[in-house]
C-alpha cells in the first residue's frame, strides 16, 4: 500500500536533485523560526534600533541563530535617516498584526503584499506583488508607472485569478493600501486584514527580502530597450524565482516546495 508513494518521493527526489529522505523529514525549524521571528519583533517593537547583538543578549539567544532568522524573514532594525519635511498623512485605519499569532500553515493561508521602484530610463516604475508565506512563492504581480491603489489590488486580483483566496492579507500601512476601494475589496472577498505596527517596518519583511533578491537577479533595467521588454524581464525573473531559484529557508524553489509538500500528503 504505501509502495507506490515511496515511489513518487523517490522519482520527486531525483527531479529536485535531493535525498529521498529530506522529503520525510518533518521540519521542525520553520516553526521554531517562526517563534523566534516573533519575539525578535516583539524586542523590537520596545527597542527599534536593536541590532542582533543586542537582541540576542535580551532574548539570552545564540547571536548567530538571531542573525539567521533575521535574514530568513527580512527583518532589519531601524534606522534613522537624515531629517527631511514629510506632508503629514491622513490618520490610517487601525488592524491588528494578526502575524504575531498566526502561523503559516498551508498553501494560500496568509498572503503579504506590498511593491518597490525601478528606474528606467529616467522614469518611475512600480511594482507590486503578492507573496504566499506559506510555499514563499510570488502568487500576484502587477507594474505600473505609478503607485495608486491600482498598483496593489491589480496585484491582488492577479493572485486570486488562479490561486483559493487566502484566509489573511497583511500588508503596511501605505495609504494605498488603507484606501476605501482595496478595503471594501478585500472585505467583500471575506479576507481577515492584517497590518504591520506604525514604525515597524520589519514586519512586512518577506516582500523586502524578495525585493533585495528580486533586483539583483533582474539586474539593470537600464537594459532593456523598451518598457515592454522590463515588464517582460519582470515577469520572466519572477517566474525563475518561483520555480528554480532555490530558497535559503525551502532549499529549493517554491514550486518544487509546493510539489513535495503533495507528495507528503498523498504518502500519508
Amino acid at each position: 500500500m504505501r509502495a507506490e508513494p515511496a515511489s513518487n518521493k523517490t522519482s520527486l527526489a531525483k527531479s529536485l536533485n535531493i535525498s529521498r529522505s529530506t522529503l520525510y523529514y518533518r521540519h521542525l525549524k520553520p516553526t521554531n523560526d517562526w517563534i523566534l521571528k516573533t519575539q525578535i519583533e516583539a524586542v523590537l517593537r520596545l527597542f527599534p534600533s536593536y541590532g542582533s547583538r543586542r537582541i540576542a543578549i535580551s532574548l539570552k539567544l545564540n547571536r548567530k541563530r538571531i542573525k539567521r532568522v533575521m535574514n530568513l524573514y527580512g527583518i532589519k532594525p531601524y534606522r534613522r535617516r537624515t531629517k527631511k519635511w514629510i506632508k503629514p498623512k491622513k490618520e490610517t485605519s487601525s488592524y491588528p498584526n494578526l502575524l504575531i499569532t498566526e502561523y503559516p500553515s498551508y498553501e494560500n493561508h496568509i498572503w503579504v503584499s506590498d511593491f518597490t521602484y525601478l528606474s528606467w530610463k529616467n522614469k518611475p516604475i512600480y511594482l507590486s506583488t503578492v507573496l504566499d508565506i506559506f510555499s514563499r512563492r510570488i502568487v500576484g504581480i502587477n507594474v505600473l508607472t505609478n503607485h495608486t491603489t491600482d498598483l496593489v489590488s491589480g496585484a491582488l486580483l492577479s493572485a486570486i485569478y488562479s490561486n483559493p483566496i487566502p484566509k489573511i492579507f497583511h500588508s503596511d500601512n501605505g495609504s494605498e493600501f488603507d484606501s476605501d476601494e482595496f478595503k471594501t475589496m478585500i472585505n467583500n472577498l471575506g479576507i481577515l486584514i492584517s497590518r504591520s505596527k506604525k514604525g515597524c517596518p520589519w514586519e512586512n519583511g518577506y516582500q523586502e527580502s524578495f525585493y533585495d533578491k528580486f533586483k539583483v537577479d533582474l539586474s539593470d533595467p537600464n537594459r532593456f530597450n523598451s518598457l515592454g521588454e522590463l515588464v517582460f524581464g519582470i515577469y520572466k525573473t519572477i517566474h525563475t524565482y518561483n520555480n528554480k531559484r532555490i530558497h535559503s529557508a525551502l532549499k529549493m524553489s517554491p514550486i518544487e516546495f509546493i510539489e513535495s509538500q503533495k507528495v507528503d500528503r498523498n504518502s500519508v
